[in-house]
């Protein structure tokens, strides 16, 4: 059973008390003053037929009617494949062949509704190279027969909770689409169960296949999401499906230059994720003023998303409204529709994963990395091996011991990383003028400098003297900005800031950050896609090797180009990242140490 709390009354409510349920939002009858909206968080209660052997969302079991005993606050089937390796960590193959087994909150196994005593940190001492040699050797052993059973059970004792999340859902999203055309809306498919249910709900209410679906290839995905992912176009075939993938950038060669991701620098997301998405999005929607996403995230997945609204501006990838039709559902909620359904799913959870985003994600669980040991070995070695040398390469004592605790996880900065010296910005202020600074660079000047002041008004070369090498930044009406001073192919450079404000920046000190911000992305740009996919107008067009080794094997013709006829001057991209650019954001390092 679902309830909810009320954060201003402390009360715990069903929705039938005093929930009120409008706009894609709860809030509290019991307390609500002057029809002011109080937070509502869902909290969950499920229960087990002893009866039934299964478990149930309401405490009568719509099956029997018998009354179910308190079990967990949520939970997901545990299909044969997973069964039987936890079958085999506990030295007994087919132990619980003819058992009903779940997963619960926390991670628990429970089976027949009882939770096992052994905890996945005991069930990880296994060799996972031993326990792999037992799966294969007993495979074709294994059988569906009883899942299926108590599966067919599940779904028909929780019809009455089937019934009222798909009414719901589906009601929601006749509202959300009004006003739509099919040439404005998406789904954003990840291949993971919620974005699989999200799909179906959507497509069933429009009554047509025709929405377009984008999934986003971050080239870290596991193989069985690439097989499902051609399942589903197979099956679909009148579902456009646009893959959106960054084609130009190495994941290894960018953790090599860079170091690899961590749980607080996610550097993945923007380069493999968000910036192809965003990309896909500009080609596939052009001169859309609006564009209405539905995407597959739920409260109930993190501490994080548990602030989430069913409806907002996408914060990471512009033009956008996302809607998220399950966002109030748990993992039996979403398990519930996939099994009275019957669609097909990424077979990936019937390993025992939770979770199928990128493979090695710092983000995934301990219990995950164990399972990739034994299902994706080779994968598996490789990634250890490349975080073995990355952490040698930036001084850790015991490297390996370093890489096998997941301290890597929790890196932060770049420390230690020589590319990380480029966010340095080395100045002094100009004795003569006190509205000048004087800049030594890391990079030769180019004429792609100049396209980092586009920002700040219109490029103007005509009024400045070439043989100092003055280029002019000025407004709209031409009035002068500021003077840029450097030759070509030298690395000194001379800002006079000639007009205030620069972007609201009334002072020199903050008008100067706005340029340090500029700088320091013309010499850490690496093509990360964070400058495009924050520009609202398409202006931004950017094509950079990460590394000498990318540059050479792709050949590419660099740029960093802003283009004037788009460009509004709003200066989003300057002040979007901290310091002016999400590398240099990845990679801060600490000062004079």
């Amino acid at each position: 059973m679902i309830f909810y709390y009320c954060d201003k009354c402390q009360k715990i409510h069903d929705r039938t008390d005093y929930v009120e349920y409008k706009n894609g939002k709860y809030s509290c009858k019991a307390c609500k003053e002057n029809n002011r909206i109080h937070n509502i968080t869902l909290k969950s209660k499920l229960y087990w037929c002893n009866d039934c052997n299964i478990p149930i969302h309401d405490q009568i079991c719509g099956l029997c009617g018998k009354k179910g005993k308190y079990i967990t606050t949520d939970l997901r089937p545990v299909f044969p494949e997973e069964r039987l390796l936890l079958e085999v960590l506990q030295g007994e193959p087919f132990k619980y062949k003819d058992s009903s087994v779940w997963n619960g909150a926390g991670n628990r196994y429970i089976v027949d509704g009882k939770k096992l005593k052994i905890t996945i940190k005991d069930l990880m001492k296994n060799d996972s190279n031993k326990v792999r040699q037992q799966i294969e050797e007993n495979t074709n052993k294994n059988s569906y027969d009883k899942f299926n059973e108590y599966i067919k059970k599940f779904v028909q004792a929780n019809k009455g909770r089937f019934n009222s999340i798909v009414s719901m859902s589906t009601d929601e999203i006749n509202k959300d689409i009004k006003g739509y055309g099919f040439d404005q809306m998406f789904v954003s498919f990840s291949g993971g169960k919620d974005s699989t249910v999200v799909s179906d709900l959507v497509t069933k209410a429009l009554s047509k296949p025709r929405i377009i679906h984008i999934f986003g290839d971050t080239t870290l995905e596991f193989p069985l999401t690439l097989e499902y992912v051609t399942r589903f176009r197979k099956n679909n075939r009148k579902t456009p499906m646009l893959v959106a993938k960054n084609k130009e950038k190495n994941f290894y060669d960018l953790c090599d230059v860079i170091g690899a991701p961590s749980r607080v620098m996610r550097w993945c997301c923007g380069i493999f994720k968000t910036g192809p998405i965003n990309s896909k999005i500009s080609s596939a929607f052009k001169n859309k003023k609006r564009i209405l996403t539905f995407y597959g995230i739920r409260r109930s997945e993190s501490v994080k998303r548990s602030n989430y609204e069913r409806e907002s501006e996408s914060p990471k990838i512009t033009k956008q409204k996302v809607v998220s039709p399950i966002i109030y559902w748990f993992d039996f909620d979403i398990w519930l529709y996939i099994l009275s359904t019957g669609i097909d799913f990424n077979d990936a959870y019937r390993l025992g994963y939770s979770r199928v985003g990128c493979w090695c994600c710092p983000n995934n669980s301990d219990w995950a990395t164990y399972l990739s040991r034994i299902y994706m070995l080779q994968q598996y070695n490789d990634w250890r091996n490349l975080l073995i040398n990355f952490a040698k390469k930036i001084g850790k004592p015991d490297a390996e011991v370093y890489v096998d605790e997941g301290k890597w996880k929790a890196r932060q900065g770049g420390n230690g990383i020589s590319f990380s010296k480029n966010s340095i910005i080395s100045f002094k202020p100009c004795a003569n003028e006190n509205d000048a600074f004087s800049y030594e660079l890391r990079k030769e000047i180019t004429e792609e400098l100049y396209q980092l002041f586009k920002p700040f008004g219109y490029i103007n070369k005509e009024i400045g003297n070439k043989r100092l090498g003055e280029v002019y930044v000025v407004d709209k009406n031409n009035n002068p900005i500021m003077r840029l001073q450097g030759r070509i192919n030298s690395k000194t450079l001379k800002v006079t800031i000639l007009k205030l404000p620069i972007h609201k920046a009334k002072s020199l000190t903050d008008a100067k950050k706005k340029i340090d911000a500029q700088i320091t992305k013309y010499q850490m740009c690496m093509g990360c896609l964070g400058c495009e996919s924050v520009c609202r107008f398409d202006a931004i067009s950017v094509v950079k090797s990460a590394s000498e080794k990318e540059a050479q094997n792709k050949k590419i013709k660099e740029k960093y180009e802003i283009d004037d006829n788009k460009c509004v001057r709003c200066g989003e991209c300057v002040q979007h990242f901290d310091g002016g650019c999400y590398i240099r954001k990845v990679l801060a390092i600490k000062r004079g140490g």
